[in-house]
């Protein structure tokens, strides 16, 4: 077997060849492990390695050996811009005209393509170029290719909020389209994750078998859910040391100290060791399981409530639409004598007709804890309908406050509640807020301390309601709706999160209750011990078998003061 086939028959060999043609070093041991699974890869895959690897170089030379074993392929390279897909088009020209075991593959007349969009090498004629170059969002309807190289296509400018990623994996389908029906025709994507909700772990779970190479060993095998890259795998096995290096020959461990040293640790697990865990927990701190779930009393409290994330409290039977891992958990304890909320108020976020809602929340206080009884959410702006039927669940709760934000309408929402108020005869104060912080930050400032301490307390038909809001839209709508979808979802990026009517409407509320969160639940208790043994004391001396009587019947303080009457010598009124 001759040179020329040897280097057709192994991509190795061919890419080994190419760097020395280029006077670069022989491939390391990772570029060989990438390299290897182009080549005996499955149809459709992903390459997932550190940054500085090479992989679109590697790529780049794959795609010239697929064109040097068949000079009939048709290959289409797209990127997340059409610069960055047009630099490899420029790439893979120069190596073909510069390369003396490549130049055969030039077009030998000025009638073939050659531009940096596309070009042919020396094939017979066809429609479609041997090598097209394109961006994600370019024209890619009406292309075929045997081949499809994306490389790098999601970018933090294109995958920030969920709808950009719901918007980039959608044109990422456009791929199986493009495809051509072959049996060897093939599908390959090249990337560095930027989030657990990155688009490559839905491609991963719609059978793009990824291939995940990061530059030490991982202290965590369990967090890359199987894909690292077998050689990996066999090193572990083997007895490889934790955090030790994958490819010293690329990078050792000086190289890698400094550079997370100068990166920061998140970015250095982000870019070096594609572990996505530490940057999403600081990225969306508002979580589902740092609420309390139960059934909450629409007029009185316990007076405190234990949060434990014990898996026992899991509650398995609500449906939860925050992230990975994320769940709702029951209180382990309701602690102490139950009595009325010490203040309800509504917060209500107006808005007018069109796709935002407005929302309004029926919010209790008792002992520093808040208690969300209903959330309730209108698509026709601030009509009548929609402003009476707030107000019903005003009297419902026993709501004393009123508390509406101003931006929208300029106050003129108040004032349309203060003339149902009047006609109800319902007497609540209107306080009014306006906003002067930037919505994401604003949201995460007040409802993370909140959520940290385990101050919020849920009810469970919250979440059954939230969920079945808004049944006419399609599922992917409904999401965005969702008071949860939006919590979990809440970054201090702008534009976090399409919709935010529920969530902002819940912050208001909580952070008008911010000076009562001062207040220390067990502090609380202690005052009210100490107030029904002094009064305990006193009836004693003023009429004990009166107080022996209360004692026995296992009154409160306050039904004790109401069964006395208003003076000493008044009738009992608890025979």
């Amino acid at each position: 077997m001759n040179t020329l086939e040897l280097l057709k028959d192994d991509f190795k060999l061919f890419l080994q060849a190419l760097w020395n043609q280029l006077d670069l070093p022989n491939p390391t041991r990772a570029q060989y492990a990438i390299a290897d699974y182009l080549q005996h890869g499955p149809k459709r895959l992903q390459i997932q390695a550190f940054r500085g690897v090479g992989k679109s170089w590697i790529t780049g030379a794959f795609v010239l050996w697929t064109l040097f074993k068949d000079n009939e392929k048709k290959i289409m390279i797209i990127s997340a811009s059409k610069e960055r897909a047009d630099n490899m088009s420029i790439f893979l020209q120069k190596l073909i005209m510069e390369t003396p075991w490549l130049k055969h593959m030039q077009p030998q007349d000025d009638s073939a393509r050659w531009s940096r969009i596309s070009f042919d090498i020396k094939c017979p004629p066809h429609q479609a170029p041997s090598v097209k170059s394109v961006g994600i969002t370019g024209q890619l309807t009406g292309s075929r290719a045997d081949l499809m190289i994306l490389d790098d296509i999601e970018v933090p400018g294109n995958s920030m909020t969920e709808f950009m990623r719901e918007k980039l994996l959608q044109l990422c389908t456009e791929a199986e389209s493009i495809l051509t029906p072959k049996s060897d025709s093939r599908i390959m994507y090249l990337g560095t994750p930027q989030t657990t909700f990155t688009i490559y772990r839905k491609l991963a779970e719609r059978n793009y078998k990824p291939f995940v190479w990061p530059a030490r060993y991982p202290r965590k095998v369990s967090q890359y859910e199987g894909l690292l890259a077998p050689q990996l795998v066999e090193d572990i096995d083997e007895g490889a040391e934790s955090w030790g290096v994958t490819d010293p020959d690329r990078f050792d461990n000086e190289d890698l100290v400094e550079r997370e040293a100068s990166m920061g640790r998140s970015n250095f697990m982000l870019q070096f060791m594609l572990d996505t865990s530490l940057s999403d927990a600081e990225k969306f701190p508002l979580k589902c399981s740092d609420l309390v779930i139960t059934s909450v009393n629409p007029s009185t409290a316990p007076e405190s409530v234990v949060w434990c994330s014990d898996p026992q409290n899991v509650i398995k039977d609500l449906p939860t639409v925050g992230l990975p891992g994320d769940y709702f958990y029951s209180p382990m304890q309701l602690q102490g004598t139950w009595d009325s909320y010490q203040e309800t108020i509504c917060s209500i976020d107006p808005s007018g007709r069109g796709s935002d809602e407005t929302a309004a929340a029926y919010i209790s206080q008792r002992n520093g804890f808040l208690y969300l009884h209903e959330m309730r959410a209108y698509k026709d702006g601030y009509s009548d309908n929609t402003l009476l039927d707030i107000l019903k669940g005003c009297k419902k709760y026993g709501v004393t406050k009123l508390v509406i934000e101003t931006n929208f309408g300029d106050g003129i929402v108040a004032e349309l509640f203060r003339k149902h108020l009047q006609q109800t005869q319902q007497l609540i104060d209107i306080e009014e807020v306006r906003a002067n912080v930037r919505k994401e930050d604003r949201i995460i400032d007040t409802l993370e301390p909140v959520l940290n301490q385990h101050r919020l307390i849920v009810n469970r038909s919250v979440i059954e309601w939230d969920f079945k809001s808004n049944p006419d839209a399609a599922p992917e709508e409904r999401l965005l709706y969702m008071l949860f979808y939006q919590m979990s979802r809440m970054c201090r990026e702008k534009g976090a999160i399409r919709h935010d009517d529920r969530l902002d409407c819940l912050s208001q509320g909580v952070k008008y209750f911010t000076d009562a969160l001062a207040i220390s639940a067990q502090e609380a208790v202690k005052e009210r011990k100490r107030e029904e043994w002094n009064d305990m004391l006193q009836a004693f001396m003023d009429d004990p078998q009166c107080e022996t009587n209360h004692i026995v019947l296992g009154m409160n303080l306050a039904q004790k003061r109401q069964a006395r009457g208003s003076s000493k010598n008044s009738l009992p009124t608890w025979v």
